[in-house]
């Protein structure tokens, strides 16, 4: 979804924090009611990226200026160093401030779930430095984790909208 304004009204403000607001907004709305195909991160009501009966989530990216997604770790398993470019948001506040939960990006194939690995362990002598694109393909679906990093939204120049799922946040 580019910055302009086809479906909302976005001001003069920076585009990624509207959608990321907007995104909180829909989000709470499930939340206080019990949790209830498209391709705008705008599309109402949560649950109609995917159609799942009881999203809780919409599932998105965010990228940098030079379009690479933004990654944050999570722990799984006793690793502390799994990445993943997947976020739901938990919170908008100081105008432009948003505490997303990092979603961890697995692979439904049958009835086996299996995390996707996006750390590139093949660049620089195997470091792990950073996102491997090729991955992002394998992923599928997406669990929760407990954790949770503070960005500045304004640093950001373009958001996409993944999917819908219920990850179980309003049970």
């Amino acid at each position: 979804m580019g910055c302009g304004k086809s479906h909302h009204d976005m001001g003069s403000g920076n585009c990624v924090c509207q959608v990321v607001r907007a995104i909180n907004d829909l989000q709470q709305a499930v939340a206080a009611e019990e949790c209830q195909p498209c391709t705008s991160c705008f599309n109402e009501p949560l649950g109609s990226l995917v159609s799942p009966a009881n999203a809780d989530t919409r599932v998105f990216m965010l990228k940098t200026a030079d379009g690479t997604p933004f990654s944050a770790f999570f722990s799984q398993d006793g690793n502390p160093f799994c990445l993943s470019v997947y976020f739901r948001v938990e919170d908008v506040f100081d105008n432009c401030c948003a505490t997303l939960r990092v979603l961890e990006p697995t692979n439904i194939t049958g009835t086996t779930e299996t995390p996707v690995n996006l750390l590139n362990t093949t660049t620089k002598g195997g470091s792990g430095c950073c996102v491997n694109l090729g991955a992002l393909c394998e992923v599928n679906n997406f669990n929760s984790t407990d954790e949770c990093v503070t960005v500045d939204l304004s640093c950001f120049c373009a958001i996409q909208c993944i999917a819908d799922v219920n990850l179980g946040i309003c049970d």
